[in-house]
C-alpha cells in the first residue's frame, strides 16, 4: 500500500470510528478527541525520541505531583503506554538500530544481576514491585535514549527540556519555602508531601533539583549555545541553586560544588587553587543554606559527630552487614529499609534510610552488583571525558556543534555531581545516573560518527 492510499485509509477509518463513537456517546468532546488522536499518533511515531524524553521528564521530575492540576490527566501512564507502543512498533519494523557499547554492556549485566537478585530478595514482593514500577522502565529508557538521540537537535531539545523541567520544580520549591508549605523540621522545603510524593522528602527533592544544574550551567558556558540556551542557563542556574539551598541537603550542596568544579577545572590550571575555591564555596553554600539551623545535623547537635552523621554511620554499617550476609545478590531491590532492624546494631524504634548511593547498591545487590556498578561508573567517566575532548571547538574546528559539545559537558558535570552527592543521597536505582549513562553513549556515538572513515 502506497503512502497516498494509507493516508486515505487512515482518514476513512478515523471518520467511521468517530461516527460510531458519537452514536454510542453523543458528546462533542468525543469528536474533538478523534480529531486530535490521529495527529498525536502521527507525531508520536514520527518523533519517538520526544515521546521518550517526555516520559522521562514526568517520571523523574514528577511534574504531575509538583503541579497537582496535571494529576487527573494521568500523563505518566499515557506516556508510558505510548512510549512502549511506539518503541515496539519501530523495533518490529526495524526502524531503530539499538545502540550497543561497553557502557551499555555493563549496564545490561548489572540489570540482569539485579533482576535475578529480585527473586532471592528477603522481601520478594517489595523487590518485584519496585522493579515493575520503576526499574524495568529505566532499563528500557536507557537503550531507547541511547539509540534515538543521534543528532545535535536531539541534544539541544534534551538539554533545554531538562533545564526547563528543573526550573519548574525549583519554582514550586521556592514558592513552598516562601509560604512555609510542607516544611520538614520547620526549615527544609518539600513538594507534595501531603499527597505522599517522593518530592516530599527534602533529600529526594535535592536529588531531583541537582540533576538539571549541570545542564543549566552548560547552557550558560558552552560557546555559541545561542540566545535561548544562554537565557535558560542565565535564569535556570541561580533558580536551581536557590532551590537546592532551600532543601538544606548536604548532598545537594556537594553536587553544586562538583558541577562548578568540572567547569572550573577547564579554566583553572592549579589543582590546589581549585580545591581551595571548592572548600570555600562549600562553606559559603552551607552558610547560605542555613545548615547550622537544621534540627537534624545542625549546630544544635553537639559533639564532633552530630546525631545525623552518627545515624548515617550506623546505616552504612547495616548496609555492609547486609552485603556480607548476602554477597552475590544483597537483600534485594528496594529492600534496605525492610532489613535495617535485622542488620543494624543501633535501633531508634524505626528503620532508617541508607542515605548513600554506594551503600544502597552494596546492600541491595551485594558485592557482585556493587563491583559491576562501580565499573560502569568508571567507564562512563572515561567515555564522557573523551566526548568532551572529541567534541570541543579545538578538536572539531569547522564541524563544531554547540549542542553536541554542550551535552558532552552536561554529562561529565552531571556525573561529577552524581558521584559527589551520592555520599548523602540514595540514587543507585533511580533515574539520574541512568539518564546520564544513555546520554553518555549517545554523545559518544555522535562523536565517533564525526571521525573520518
Amino acid at each position: 500500500m502506497d503512502s497516498r492510499a494509507a493516508q486515505i485509509w487512515l482518514a476513512l477509518s478515523t471518520c467511521l470510528l468517530a461516527a460510531a463513537a458519537t452514536w454510542v456517546l453523543p458528546n462533542p468532546i468525543v469528536l474533538v478527541a478523534f480529531g486530535i488522536v490521529p495527529l498525536a499518533l502521527v507525531f508520536a511515531f514520527s518523533n519517538p525520541f520526544l515521546l521518550c524524553l517526555a516520559f522521562i521528564l514526568f517520571s523523574f521530575f514528577r511534574l504531575h505531583e509538583a503541579f497537582p492540576v496535571l494529576n487527573p490527566l494521568h500523563i505518566p501512564q499515557m506516556l508510558a503506554i505510548g512510549t512502549l507502543s511506539v518503541l515496539a512498533t519501530h523495533l518490529i519494523f526495524r526502524r531503530i538500530e539499538i545502540a550497543w557499547s561497553r557502557e551499555l554492556k555493563l549496564f545490561a549485566i548489572f540489570f540482569v544481576q539485579v533482576t535475578i537478585g529480585m527473586f532471592f530478595a528477603t522481601g520478594r514482593d517489595i523487590a518485584i514491585g519496585y522493579w515493575t514500577d520503576t526499574y524495568v522502565k529505566i532499563g528500557i529508557m536507557v537503550f531507547a535514549i541511547a539509540s534515538l538521540a543521534r543528532r545535535p537537535a536531539d541534544f539541544a531539545i534534551a538539554g533545554r527540556s531538562i533545564v526547563i523541567a528543573g526550573m519548574a520544580v525549583s519554582y514550586v520549591a521556592l514558592y513552598n519555602r516562601a509560604n512555609e508549605i510542607g516544611l520538614v523540621e520547620g526549615t527544609r522545603v518539600t513538594i507534595g508531601r501531603s499527597m505522599g510524593s517522593i518530592l516530599g522528602d527534602p533529600n529526594d527533592l535535592s536529588l531531583v533539583l541537582a540533576f538539571p544544574l549541570s545542564f543549566a550551567v552548560a547552557q550558560l558556558l558552552t560557546p555559541k549555545s545561542g540566545f535561548i540556551g544562554r537565557t535558560l542557563g542565565l535564569i535556570g542556574t541561580p533558580v536551581i541553586i536557590f532551590a537546592v539551598l532551600a532543601t538544606q541537603s548536604r548532598g545537594g550542596l556537594l553536587a553544586i560544588v562538583a558541577v562548578f568544579g568540572v567547569f572550573g577545572a577547564q579554566q583553572i590550571k592549579s589543582k590546589a587553587l581549585l580545591a581551595a575555591i571548592a572548600v570555600v564555596g562549600l562553606i559559603g553554600l552551607s552558610a547560605a543554606a542555613g545548615i547550622g539551623g537544621r534540627q537534624s545535623g545542625g549546630a544544635a547537635e553537639s559533639g564532633l559527630v552530630d546525631e545525623s552523621a552518627e545515624g548515617r554511620f550506623h546505616a552504612w554499617g547495616a548496609a555492609i552487614s547486609m552485603a556480607i550476609a548476602r554477597p552475590l545478590t544483597g537483600v534485594g531491590l528496594n529492600n534496605y529499609v525492610a532489613n535495617y532492624y535485622y542488620y543494624s546494631d543501633w535501633w531508634e524504634g524505626f528503620a532508617k534510610a541508607v542515605h548513600s548511593t554506594w551503600f544502597s547498591v552494596l546492600s541491595e545487590s551485594g558485592f557482585l552488583g556493587f563491583g559491576i556498578f562501580i565499573t560502569m561508573i568508571v567507564r562512563m567517566i572515561q567515555s564522557a571525558m573523551k566526548s568532551v575532548r572529541d567534541l570541543s571547538p579545538a578538536a572539531t574546528g569547522d564541524a563544531y556543534d554547540p549542542y553536541a559539545y554542550g551535552m558532552a559537558q552536561s554529562v561529565i558535570a552531571g556525573i561529577a555531581g552524581f558521584i559527589a552527592s551520592g555520599t548523602f543521597l540514595t540514587q543507585g536505582f533511580t533515574w539520574p545516573v541512568y539518564v546520564l549513562l544513555a546520554l553518555t553513549v549517545a554523545t559518544k556515538r555522535y562523536g565517533e560518527g564525526l571521525r573520518p572513515a
